[in-house]
């Protein structure tokens, strides 16, 4: 995340109106209007669709430097995942005036808007999608306070029924936590949900592995098909990047150029585009290293000229300002032949892992550290006092690693028998 700071609070304390409106800019578009009244207010200039508009971020001293810098940083962050900030305040403001309405729908969106800035796009894609098809249709017309804990654990048993036991769980949490923000704003008086124990309620968790092709013959014939595929070269070039890095498939469809370094032959993705606990990834204060194998980069310089003038390395087919879909890659293996049952986007993961994990030297012995695997998937250290004295990132043997598994995935993909796993030290 850039940082401007080119004002200080000690400039803004002294400013002084001049006979006419004048500003100062902190950079990235942000500025300060001072009018000959002395009224100062935060603006940001900014262009969507090829309109050039401004956002109006508050008043100062009352919006002070460093919540104008956070402000402004919400907007960015809302405008590169192509909304507009000045449409999400006038929501926000609309829902903040129909409180009188007091139902579960209103208070719903406006916690959703309240937390749509610090959520990734997929999250807050399939928050809205869980809402608007689980909940609102049963709770949103309902006066917040006159719903009652039985209420919705039928909306959690409904989404149970259908087969979908994960998401019965997430759709409790949504709603646990719309009461939290109700109750906070003193907009309902009780939590109807925080009684509610999904234990007793739904069947117990099973715990289901993302299916994945692990043996070698299998493998290559998967990796010819993916060469073979008819798609766009976005969709492709995802298919086969996916073999070779070992990422979650959110990590890899939502890569942008700048985390990129074709010279050197490494992905730098920041903890906020990661797996990992809101506050860590809020902070972004740390990375995930991705050293990227031959194959790799030549797919990259491949897809380049047709993506590199984008933020995404893969961007939408609907839109180069967001990235391709969650689901491009899933339909593409389908339209492979390949069933949920068979292969999914989440499985490229687990086949490296596996068939890394099965490597030999010659003389049989293990060839990659455990580490090394798990710190290129990128897992959370279960053992924290280990995870807090142990932060070598394995990069050297990881690099090393990633570029035998592309070759030996070349040698899968161009023979069609089984390849040894045992390989030379």
């Amino acid at each position: 995340m850039k940082t401007y700071k080119k004002l200080t609070d000690s400039m803004l304390k002294g400013l002084k109106p001049k006979d006419k409106d004048y500003s100062l800019s902190d950079g990235a578009s942000l500025y300060l209007v001072i009018k000959p009244t002395g009224y100062k207010s935060w603006r940001f200039n900014y262009s969507i669709n090829g309109k050039s508009r401004t956002l109006y971020i508050g008043e100062y001293p009352t919006i002070g430097l460093a919540k104008a810098r956070e402000l402004h940083q919400a907007a960015r962050e809302l405008l590169q995942r192509g909304i507009d900030p000045s449409q999400h305040k006038q929501q926000v403001k609309a829902l903040n005036q129909d409180h009188l309405a007091n139902t579960f729908e209103v208070i719903g969106r406006e916690w959703y808007l309240f937390n749509l800035p610090k959520w990734s796009q997929g999250h807050a894609e399939r928050t809205l999608s869980y809402l608007e098809r689980d909940v609102f249709p049963w709770l949103g017309q309902r006066a917040i306070d006159d719903i009652s804990p039985r209420d919705i654990i039928k909306i959690i048993q409904r989404v149970e029924a259908r087969g979908a036991e994960e998401a019965a769980r997430r759709v409790k949490q949504y709603i646990l936590h719309i009461y939290k923000y109700a109750i906070t704003l003193e907009l309902a008086s009780h939590n109807p949900a925080a009684d509610i124990e999904t234990s007793i309620i739904l069947k117990p968790r099973t715990k289901k592995h993302f299916a994945a092709i692990t043996e070698p013959i299998k493998v290559g014939q998967l990796l010819r098909d993916i060469a073979c595929y008819q798609g766009t070269l976005v969709v492709k070039s995802a298919l086969a990047l996916s073999a070779l890095v070992m990422l979650r498939p959110g990590e890899l469809r939502a890569a942008e150029w700048s985390e990129i370094d074709l010279n050197t032959g490494t992905w730098t993705i920041p903890v906020k585009r990661m797996k990992a606990p809101t506050h860590i990834k809020q902070a972004n204060q740390s990375v995930h290293t991705v050293p990227l194998s031959r194959q790799a980069i030549e797919i990259l310089q491949e897809l380049k000229p047709l993506t590199g003038r984008f933020p995404y390395v893969f961007p939408s087919a609907r839109g180069a300002s967001r990235c391709m879909s969650e689901n491009a890659i899933r339909v593409a293996l389908r339209a492979m032949g390949y069933d949920n049952d068979t292969m999914t986007p989440h499985g490229f993961r687990s086949m490296a892992s596996t068939l890394l994990n099965q490597m030999k030297t010659k003389d049989g012995v293990r060839r990659w550290d455990a580490d090394a695997i798990e710190r290129q998937l990128a897992h959370k250290e279960k053992n924290q006092i280990r995870a807090a004295y142990d932060r070598a990132e394995h990069l050297e043997e990881r690099r090393e690693m990633l570029q035998v598994w592309a070759d030996y995935l070349d040698d899968l993909k161009a023979g069609g028998k089984v390849i040894p796993l045992k390989i030379p030290r």
